[in-house]
């Protein structure tokens, strides 16, 4: 039992150091892709960390929009917005008419009008879906319902990994390998667990809505990704992410507001 807790606590270490820029030291080199079992416990502390912005910014009697705003600043900060980034870059993919220029277009650091435009709602979604649940809720739903979406909407790149082959042979979704059923249950478990102790006993009977919503953003994410890229890359992954926790705060919004 020791052993295996050592264990989960070295792939959490792993999994902040990789989905975040907090400090994180390692005891040993991060073992791919069985780390990727701790992404939703990692998505909750960076929705933690949010949500004490949120909570503290109601508290200093700032509203609602400006919490959800300075909540939002707060993860991107958190996260060197590395999901959001995916999403600008597969979002400038779509100009492409052929699959290897969409590929090439996603490498390209330079930003284009469809991820402007991608960035403009992964910012203002959540923004607006958070507003909602604090005005309709209180902050404390809201702070549960954005923890829990973070936590949540980790599942869906690891989800992609598991069930797409990866676009290219090079590629951060192809270096990350691909997770087994093991990974993808336990680290079901963990969203599992924090949905549940988070979020059910603000929305009671309807909590499962949002899960639905995120995990149909996920599938719909990897239909697109196989028909368009072929297979997932890095950017597709942290697009899929953006898009279940989106989906997943829209769903509490409508069920909370």
């Amino acid at each position: 039992m020791h052993e295996a807790l050592a264990t989960w606590l070295d792939d959490l270490r792993a999994a902040v150091m990789f989905l975040t820029r907090l400090p994180v030291r390692l005891r040993a080199a991060p073992l791919w892709p069985r780390l990727m079992r701790a992404f939703p416990l990692a998505g909750a502390l960076i929705g933690a960390l949010s949500a004490a912005v949120l909570v503290a910014a109601m508290w200093l009697n700032l509203g609602a929009w400006s919490a959800a705003l300075l909540a939002l600043a707060a993860s991107v900060t958190i996260t060197g917005a590395l999901h959001e980034d995916g999403l600008a870059d597969c979002c400038d993919a779509l100009g492409a008419r052929d699959r290897a220029r969409r590929l090439d277009i996603m490498r390209d650091s330079r930003l284009g009008a469809f991820g402007v435009l991608g960035m403009i709602f992964a910012i203002a979604l959540p923004v607006a879906t958070l507003a909602r649940i604090v005005e309709h809720a209180g902050a404390m739903a809201a702070a549960a319902a954005l923890v829990s979406a973070h936590a949540v909407s980790r599942l869906a790149p690891i989800w992609l990994l598991h069930a797409l082959p990866a676009a290219r042979a090079d590629g951060r979704g192809a270096e990350a390998g691909r997770p087994g059923w093991d990974v993808v249950l336990q680290a079901a478990l963990a969203a599992a667990m924090v949905w549940t102790i988070l979020f059910m006993p603000f929305a009671g009977k309807a909590a499962a809505a949002p899960l639905l919503a995120a995990a149909l953003a996920a599938w719909m994410g990897a239909r697109f990704a196989l028909a368009a890229f072929g297979g997932q890359t890095g950017d597709v992954a942290g697009a899929a992410e953006v898009l279940a926790r989106m989906a997943f705060l829209l769903a509490a919004a409508a069920m909370m507001g």
